[in-house]
């Protein structure tokens, strides 16, 4: 007897080796209560694959003997290699689509065709599906109901003008998704495995190949007719509930996950928004006090508000991982702690652009409402489960309802997969699926140590105060690097590169042979030139304006990289493009005309934030208790640092992949002149300036465990590559009072650059005779 209370993969092939040969064809069977059809069902099967080597996956919902029944016929078809997946009460997630996908989860043929076992759909199709996707090299086959050849006698009046419903409406909602596909709400049909991304399907209802055709749309596609029969024994799965699930699948695919719950729960937010104001106001203006008083204030009479009301209308038929009075306190802490960042916005806006406290404070509530969503959706309200994990000592991770995958290669040295988007790796992305990446980011809760368990030395959680609801990372060092980020961190993109992939990264890239070093990189011709200083001190302003500059005088200054670029130990530079943060005054210096007006609106408010000035704040606040990379993730979260790709604000620029370094460049503010300085000591400051592009949390209390590796201490070998890369080129340090490097860094380059200068005449002159100087004395 099969045991009914746990996932079961039993293969049912005996006495033989079919199990070991190449399977042809693999055919998913989900199956609920079909105790009569199996036996017929798998007679035509075996009839139609003669000449193939086919297997049967039974994917079993049953609470009847219907897994007995599969059990015992494996005598009665010998050479069929049958296989059997019992899912129990418990694991039934997605419903038919999740048992189709748990099915193609564990083959591993080059096609699969999915089928149901009431025999409504005819076995004696499956060659031709499998020759039609074979000659027309088609990634998938669909068996349609809807083409002039095919025949319906499965399905009575009333439910005929249902499934063209149904079919309406998903063609409403996805017109260029579906265009081609006669009936794209099958149950039979054909795949070819390597062309699906497994990792983006979350089904649920019976709609499987819906979701397929809309998460995946470059398929190939081709179509076969064939005749939908009657059902054999058994009754049909269609139900108004189905149908619901349809509805919240078309929802989902169109919207994103949780649609429906974020339109009650934004519906809610409107009334809280109408109380918060409410009492923000009588507060402010009837008793007299302060208006930043008055925010929190407000803000504990609308969570209750908002709390009463989120309780009983949108999450009032969920089953709860929490009690009410813990689902309480969460949600104060989450509105409480969001204060910590509409606090300095509201002040921002009302204080220092004399915007209206109550219009500051309204523009904070919008914006923080998808947050406080998704927070709520995945850990308050939402339902959390725990597996064990392959280590022993280890939980997995509680994995936040996911969202699209995404795929990096970073010139062939690192891949990068994640269920964030990573907006400043985005140059590097790529279509193909990587199955064994260099480091693998994951949306969840990080695991904890096991109770009584030694400590895992590859193993490192960070938490701030806030918890699940805040900034959190926990990072697995092995041959794939294993990062579990936060849900929170998924809304705040530029957070998780920054502050916990590019750390990773700059590590990774030394185990490598590479070095990633804080430095702006130009090519000229094949040579490159790294400009290096300390944050904020004005390289990207000075990197475009060389590039807008060289471009309008046809010169050939290439760009390579802004932040950080990727050095070889023989001194080869590879491109590093991120997006270049910028501010008011770079938008003016360069005279770009390229941003639009939605984009420009916010350069002030973004640049104040996301200046030296803020950075001075974020560096106060990283030196007190208070949790500076929540707050950070919080802040970055309702107003996002400008940042642009180089071909944005310079179209037609120039790119470079790679080029010899040739000379460095450190800038400084203060008196104006230039100087020769000594390798060494540029090399020292290059580390420096290296070590400084690193400097907000958590990097301090990740630092030792990332570049420990085994015992090699991979700072040593970082600086060796660096060393090694820059041993013996020039290195010149260029101060400015007008911060006018731009004009001055090429004359060291091209003579013919200071004639064009538009930069104080005596400072270029001064610069370009230091230039020949050197030049004439072998320096």
């Amino acid at each position: 007897m099969l045991p009914k209370d746990s996932l079961f993969d039993l293969d049912l092939a005996n006495g033989d080796n079919h199990s070991q040969e190449k399977i042809d064809l693999s055919i998913i069977v989900p199956t609920r209560n079909e105790v009569g059809n199996i036996n017929p069902l798998l007679n035509r099967i075996n009839q139609a694959t003669s000449g193939l080597h086919a297997e049967v996956l039974f994917v079993d919902d049953s609470t009847d003997d219907t897994p007995q029944v599969i059990e015992s016929a494996v005598e009665i078809f010998p050479h069929l290699n049958v296989r059997l997946l019992h899912r129990s009460a418990e694991q039934r997630s997605g419903g038919l689509g999740g048992a189709v996908l748990l099915g193609l989860q564990n083959i591993d043929s080059e096609y699969a065709c999915v089928m149901d076992g009431d025999l409504q759909h005819p076995p004696e199709l499956l060659p031709e599906l499998l020759r039609t996707a074979q000659k027309e090299n088609a990634d998938l086959v669909v068996a349609t109901r809807r083409s002039d050849d095919s025949r319906v006698s499965g399905l009575n009046t009333a439910r005929n003008l249902i499934s063209r419903a149904l079919d309406f409406t998903a063609r409403a909602f996805f017109p260029r998704r579906l265009r081609g596909v006669s009936d794209p709400l099958s149950g039979f049909f054909l795949l070819r495995l390597k062309a699906l991304n497994l990792a983006n399907m979350h089904p649920n209802g019976f709609k499987i190949l819906l979701e397929i055709l809309v998460r995946n749309p470059k398929l190939r596609k081709a179509e076969v007719a064939f005749h939908f029969g009657e059902r054999l024994t058994g009754e049909s799965k269609a139900s108004t509930k189905e149908a619901l699930k349809y509805l919240n699948l078309l929802l989902t695919l169109k919207f994103g996950s949780s649609s429906l719950r974020l339109l009650g729960f934004a519906l809610v937010g409107a009334t809280g928004i109408l109380v918060n104001s409410l009492v923000l106001y009588l507060v402010t203006s009837r008793l007299d006090i302060y208006y930043l008083y008055s925010v929190g204030i407000a803000t504990i009479a609308s969570t209750i508000w908002n709390f009463s009301f989120t309780e009983v209308l949108v999450y009032r038929a969920a089953r709860h991982s929490h009690g009410r009075a813990r689902r309480l306190l969460m949600f104060s802490t989450l509105n409480v702690g969001a204060l910590l960042v509409r606090g300095p916005v509201i002040y921002f806006l009302t204080s220092m652009f004399g915007v209206n406290y109550l219009i500051s404070n309204l523009i904070t509530l919008v914006l923080m409402t998808g947050v406080r969503f998704l927070a709520s959706d995945y850990m308050i309200w939402g339902k959390t489960f725990t597996r064990r994990s392959s280590t022993g000592d280890l939980l997995k991770p509680i994995t936040a309802p996911a969202g699209m995958t995404y795929f990096y290669n970073i010139h062939n040295l690192v891949t990068v997969v994640s269920e964030g988007q990573l907006p400043e790796l985005e140059p590097f992305r790529v279509s193909e699926t990587i199955t064994h990446p260099t480091i693998n980011v994951r949306i969840g809760i990080p695991p904890t140590q096991k109770a009584g368990a030694a400590k895992n030395p590859r193993y490192l959680r960070y938490r701030e105060v806030f918890g699940h609801i805040g900034f959190e990372v926990g990072i697995w060092m092995g041959e794939t690097v294993q990062v579990i980020a936060s849900p929170l961190l998924r809304l705040s993109p530029h957070v998780l590169y920054t502050n916990v992939v590019e750390p990773i990264l700059r590590w990774t890239f030394v185990k490598r042979g590479y070095a990633l070093v804080h430095g702006a990189t130009l090519s000229f011709g094949d040579e490159a030139y790294l400009i290096t200083a300390r944050t904020d001190t004005g390289k990207t302003t000075t990197l475009l304006k060389i590039l807008s500059h060289q471009r309008r005088n046809s010169d050939q200054a290439a760009f390579l990289s802004d932040d950080m670029t990727i050095i070889s130990p023989d001194g080869l530079a590879l491109t590093y493009p991120k997006p270049l943060t910028i501010s008011a005054h770079t938008l003016f210096a360069i005279n770009s005309k390229t941003l639009n007006l939605k984009e420009k609106a916010p350069l002030p408010l973004q640049s104040r934030i996301h200046s030296r000035t803020g950075r001075k704040v974020a560096s106060f606040i990283n030196k007190t208790l208070l949790p500076a990379a929540t707050i950070n993730m919080f802040l970055q979260m309702v107003v996002p640092p400008p940042k642009y790709f180089v071909s944005k604000l310079i179209p037609n620029v120039k790119l470079n992949r790679t080029a010899q370094v040739a000379g460095m460049f450190i800038i400084e503010r203060g008196s104006d002149g230039s100087s020769s300085i000594d390798n060494q000591k540029a090399l020292e400051i290059l580390l420096s300036n290296c070590e400084d592009a690193y400097g907000f949390p958590p990097y301090n209390d990740l630092k030792e465990f990332l570049y420990h590796d085994d015992g090699v201490d991979l700072r040593q070998i970082e600086q060796g590559i660096i060393r090694q890369a820059f041993g013996g080129l020039s290195a010149t340090l260029v101060k400015s009072k007008k911060l006018d490097w731009w004009c001055l860094i090429p004359t060291f380059i091209d003579e013919n650059f200071a004639n064009a200068c538009s930069c104080d005449d005596g400072l270029a002159l001064n610069v370009l005779q230091n230039a020949s100087l050197r030049t004439a004395s072998g320096d």
